[in-house]
């Protein structure tokens, strides 16, 4: 008799501990903090560390203006403790969902509108907010602050002590980055520091860094846009006239239109591809935001450097 009743109490023992991690399967396995792109996934999980799980939506290699979210990945913005997306206009595929969870309460950052950011200066995009700001790091460092701050106030379970210091460390390697590239881009002549490129990406950098960005193959903020006849030509007319070495294509969109532009202005430039919207895999050149920026400043270097 004795032997049945432990045989009952281990059996109850055994289920209450299933019970038990069953109700703590969904909490462990709930994403605290939703990131829209890889750049600013990166940059999050530098701060955050080990205090919060974190899930990217953008994959590898993706267009951040074209790519949507599955139904599971979009359940997870609801589920989130914070969500935390570029903004100004730059995740197209993914806005109304971004949209539906700042309804529903749940706390969500733009990162792009606390960096000062700038406005498209021509073409199609011409007064319409720059969402690109990743391109200059120290707009990067007080991005760092910002998701930082809202880490702190929004996401259950953090260490404050913990995510600050990581901020700040981070912070410091962004800093030092930047010197860095300012060093590198100094020793370019100020008659080559034009910048041609796949579509209207590099503001930020060409406004930090004193580049004059003189056009893009597709004359637009978005790669969703197209170029007509008329725009090549006129492009192309103007990379003649400058003479212009490079046109940087970003290695997540296919370079055709770059290589037909530099067919159709008659001269030998090179199609150099920079990763300006997306982070690789890794051993890909940019599987962090570090590295990219590292990749795309040495890119432009040698490609201008004459």
């Amino acid at each position: 008799m004795r032997a049945a009743t432990g045989f009952r109490s281990r059996v109850a023992a055994l289920a209450l501990a299933a019970l038990a991690l069953a109700g703590c399967a969904p909490a462990a396995e709930r994403a605290q903090v939703v990131v829209t792109t890889n750049v600013l996934g990166d940059i999050t999980r530098e701060i955050i560390g080990d205090q919060a799980p974190v899930s990217v939506l953008m994959k590898p290699n993706a267009d951040p203006h074209s790519f949507g979210v599955s139904a599971q990945q979009a359940a997870q913005f609801e589920r989130a403790d914070l969500v935390i997306a570029n903004g100004l206009g730059l995740e197209e595929g993914v806005a109304r969902n971004i949209d539906a969870a700042a309804q529903a309460g749940v706390p969500t950052l733009a990162v792009g509108e606390h960096v000062d950011p700038l406005q498209y200066a021509q073409d199609e995009s011409a007064g319409a907010p720059d969402p690109h700001f990743w391109t200059d790091p120290l707009r990067v460092a007080r991005a760092v602050d910002v998701i930082a701050r809202h880490v702190v106030e929004h996401v259950d379970g953090v260490d404050p002590a913990a995510v600050r210091a990581n901020a700040e460390r981070y912070r410091g390697e962004v800093e030092a980055l930047h010197a860095t590239i300012s060093e590198q881009f100094a020793a370019i002549p100020p008659e080559r520091r034009t910048l041609v490129t796949n579509h209207h990406v590099f503001g930020y950098l060409a406004q930090r860094y004193d580049f004059e960005v003189i056009g893009a193959v597709i004359p637009s903020g978005t790669t969703l846009a197209s170029p007509s006849a008329s725009d090549l030509a006129g492009l192309a007319e103007q990379i003649t006239t400058e003479g212009v070495p490079a046109i940087f294509a970003d290695t997540s969109q296919p370079d055709r239109l770059a290589r037909a532009l530099a067919e159709q202005a008659g001269v030998r430039v090179r199609i150099v591809p920079l990763f300006s919207e997306s982070l690789s895999r890794p051993g890909e050149g940019a599987a962090t935001y570090l590295e990219m920026t590292t990749h795309n400043a040495n890119a432009i270097a040698t490609a201008l450097g004459g």
